[in-house]
C-alpha cells in the first residue's frame, strides 16, 4: 500500500508539534517555535490559557454530548451572550467554519423560498473569497485551483471583483438572493474592504430586499480589535458566519442571524448531530470570558496599532522585499514583491517562526490576541534575522 494513513491532501511540513506553551510551540524533538500563525487565527488565547483549559476539562468530566433533540442550557447560554454582543437575534452551532457559512448560505435562501420567492437563490460573492472545503463554499469562490476535481459545481454564486460595488450591481437581477463576503479576504492576502463598499453593499441589500451575509470566519471574535470585523464599517449584516478563534481551538463555529433573516429556518430545515454539543459550548464561554469585552478589545487595538507601526519601519529596511503592510487589528499581512510561500517556509525552517502564506503575495501575521511585548520582540528578532539571510531565488 503506498497512501498514507492519513489521507495526502495536505503539503505537510516537517515541523510535528507536540506540545504548547503560550504563543509557543514545540516540536517532537523538542525545537520551540514563535507560533504567529495561530493555527491560522484559530488559537487566539494561545496554547496554554488556565480559562480555557479549565473549562474544557470541567465540561468533559460532566458532560460531553448529548442529541440535539434535548434542550441545552449550555447552548442557550453561549447564544444569547453572543445575542447580546453582536447584531444576531438567533444562532446555529456548527463544528467548523465551512458548516457555518453552509448554514449561512441555506439561511440566505430560505428567507426569499419560505415565502414562495422560489427565484430567489443567487448569492453575489466576490472574486479570491475563500469561504470553505465543502461543495457550496468551493462552489462561492471562484478560484480554479479549488475546483479542479469536483465539477460540476454548485449553482448559484456568481463572482464579482472584491471591493467594487458597480461590478456587484452589474450582477444583480431576478434571482440575487443577497451577497456573501468576507469584510477582510483572509486567504485573498489580508485584503479589508473599503467602507464605501460595505456599506454599499448594505444599501443594495435594504433597497432590494436583499441579504448581506457576512463570512466572518476568520476576522472574527475580536481578532481586528472588534467583536467582528463588521463593526469597522458601520453597519450590520443580516446573517454572519464564525468560526476559528470562537473555539480558541476546539472545533466549533456558528451562524449568526437576525430575526428576520431567519424567517425560512424553521423546524426541520437544518440540523448537526455534533453541533452546539456541551463540551464546544463549554469552549466557546470561556473564549467569549476571555475577549468578549471593551477593555481586552481595545488592547487588541492597541496591540495592532504597535505591531503594524513597527512591521512599517521594519520594511523600510527591506524595500527588494516587501511593498507594504495591511489588514486590521490582530490580522496583518506583509506584502511582499514576489511570492510569499518560499520565504514563508524560510522563517518556519531555519528562523522558527511559524506565520501563513495567503495569495496576492501577502504573508499573514496572525499572532495570538494574548501575545505580549516580549512575543513582539521576539518575532521581529526573527524576521530580522530571516529577511537579512533570505535569498528570494529560494523561490525556485
Amino acid at each position: 500500500m503506498s497512501i498514507t494513513p492519513l489521507m495526502p491532501v495536505y503539503p505537510r511540513c516537517g515541523v510535528r508539534p507536540v506540545r504548547g506553551e503560550h504563543c509557543h510551540l514545540i516540536d517532537e524533538d523538542g525545537t520551540r517555535y514563535l507560533d504567529f500563525a495561530s493555527g491560522i487565527a484559530v488559537n487566539l488565547l494561545g496554547h496554554s490559557h488556565e480559562g480555557l483549559i479549565g473549562a474544557i476539562q470541567r465540561q468533559a468530566a460532566t458532560l460531553m454530548h448529548v442529541s440535539n433533540l434535548y434542550g441545552s442550557p449550555q447552548g442557550e447560554s453561549l447564544a444569547q451572550r453572543l445575542v447580546d454582543l453582536t447584531f444576531a437575534d438567533t444562532v446555529f452551532f456548527t463544528n467548523s467554519g465551512a458548516e457555518a457559512v453552509e448554514c449561512a448560505i441555506k439561511t440566505a435562501r430560505a428567507y426569499h423560498q419560505h415565502v414562495d420567492n422560489d427565484d430567489k437563490y443567487e448569492l453575489i460573492t466576490f472574486k479570491n473569497a475563500f469561504h470553505g472545503r465543502t461543495m457550496a463554499t468551493i462552489s462561492a469562490s471562484n478560484q480554479d485551483k479549488m475546483h479542479k476535481g469536483f465539477m460540476p459545481l454548485l449553482a448559484g454564486f456568481k463572482y464579482a471583483e472584491f471591493d467594487d460595488l458597480e461590478s456587484a450591481k452589474a450582477l444583480m437581477g431576478p434571482n440575487t438572493a443577497g451577497f456573501l463576503v468576507e469584510p477582510i479576504q483572509g486567504e485573498g492576502g489580508i485584503r479589508p474592504a473599503s467602507d464605501e463598499f460595505m456599506q454599499g453593499l448594505r444599501k443594495l441589500a435594504d433597497d432590494n430586499d436583499l441579504m448581506l451575509v457576512l463570512d466572518e470566519v476568520q476576522c472574527g471574535v475580536a481578532r481586528t480589535g472588534r467583536m467582528y470585523a463588521y463593526e469597522h464599517y458601520g453597519i450590520e449584516p443580516d446573517i454572519l458566519a464564525t468560526a476559528k478563534g470562537i473555539g480558541g481551538g476546539f472545533p466549533l463555529g456558528a451562524c449568526l442571524a437576525t430575526e428576520k433573516a431567519a424567517r425560512g429556518m424553521v423546524i426541520g430545515s437544518h440540523g448537526s448531530t455534533y453541533g452546539g454539543n456541551p463540551l464546544a459550548m463549554a469552549a466557546g464561554n470561556a473564549v467569549l470570558d476571555a475577549v468578549g469585552n471593551d477593555a481586552f478589545l481595545a488592547e487588541v487595538r492597541e496591540k495592532g496599532e504597535r505591531l503594524r507601526s513597527r512591521l512599517e519601519q521594519f520594511i523600510g529596511n527591506y524595500p527588494e522585499l516587501f511593498e507594504g503592510v495591511r489588514g486590521k487589528g490582530l490580522m496583518l499581512g506583509l506584502k511582499m514583491k514576489s511570492e510569499s510561500r518560499p520565504f514563508y517556509a524560510h522563517l518556519r525552517d531555519n528562523h522558527q517562526l511559524l506565520t501563513v502564506a495567503a495569495g496576492d503575495n501577502t504573508l499573514r501575521v496572525l499572532p495570538p490576541l494574548v501575545a505580549g511585548d516580549a512575543e513582539f520582540d521576539e518575532f521581529f528578532d526573527r524576521l530580522s534575522a530571516g529577511a537579512a539571510s533570505y535569498q528570494p531565488a529560494e523561490a525556485a
